[in-house]
């Protein structure tokens, strides 16, 4: 099985180290000069970063740089799927035709049921573990709104393909001003399905995920 670009980029960025002489507490490169150096994406070299940091070579500061931890991580990547960015483009195209398709043949019933979870994730904002699983909700609601079950069984696989890479870049973003602008984006996709507006729909579900790829690259 082909290696994951990530766990490429993480063992370039590795051997880099090695080769290097970096010590323990010693500050990375920029990421900018890093990407030119090792010639990979800022997106890919952000996934190469984070699983380090999950294996312990590396700690993420924010507003500050990369450091070499005291501890060296010998152990494995802790996954073998997809990264963040894999999944975004893949929801952007997928989940953008399933906010459509909603839209086209959604209930009242199902709006119902989509409504329930925005009003979840704003009640509940505080509860890092609640409003995770009221965005899950949400996205999920809109899948079953379509009445399709393979539909709905892709949604479920994409939404479990957001592993430990993913959850770890959100940590580094997740702020009140991305909670606010996420609660924006989910109100304008329910309105858009609301309206039974299968291109508004669309448009909103692919200016919400654009801006997710946006926030955890910038």
């Amino acid at each position: 099985m082909e290696t994951r670009l990530y766990k490429q980029v993480a063992d370039k960025i590795q051997a880099m180290i090695a080769t290097e002489g970096f010590a323990c507490g010693d500050r990375l490169p920029s990421e900018r000069e890093l990407s030119t150096r090792l010639e990979v994406s800022r997106a890919s070299l952000r996934e190469g970063l984070i699983a380090l940091e999950l294996t312990g070579v590396v700690e993420v500061r924010s507003n500050s740089g990369v450091y070499i931890c005291d501890r060296p991580g010998h152990s494995p990547l802790p996954e073998a799927g997809p990264g963040p960015f894999e999944v975004l483009s893949a929801r952007r195209v997928i989940e953008s035709e399933i906010a459509a398709n909603a839209a086209q043949v959604a209930t009242d019933r199902a709006i119902d049921a989509i409504l329930v979870a925005v009003e979840a994730m704003e009640r509940d904002h505080d509860d890092v573990a609640t409003n995770e699983q009221a965005d899950r909700n949400f996205h999920m609601a809109i899948a079953n709104a379509t009445g399709n079950s393979a539909l709905v069984g892709v949604m479920n696989h994409l939404w479990d393909q957001r592993g430990h890479l993913w959850h770890k870049l959100k940590e580094h973003f997740q702020t009140e001003e991305l909670r606010k602008e996420t609660l924006g984006d989910h109100r304008a996709i329910l309105q858009a399905i609301a309206s039974h507006d299968p291109a508004a729909a669309r448009k909103a579900m692919r200016v919400h995920l654009g801006r997710v790829t946006r926030t955890f690259s910038a």
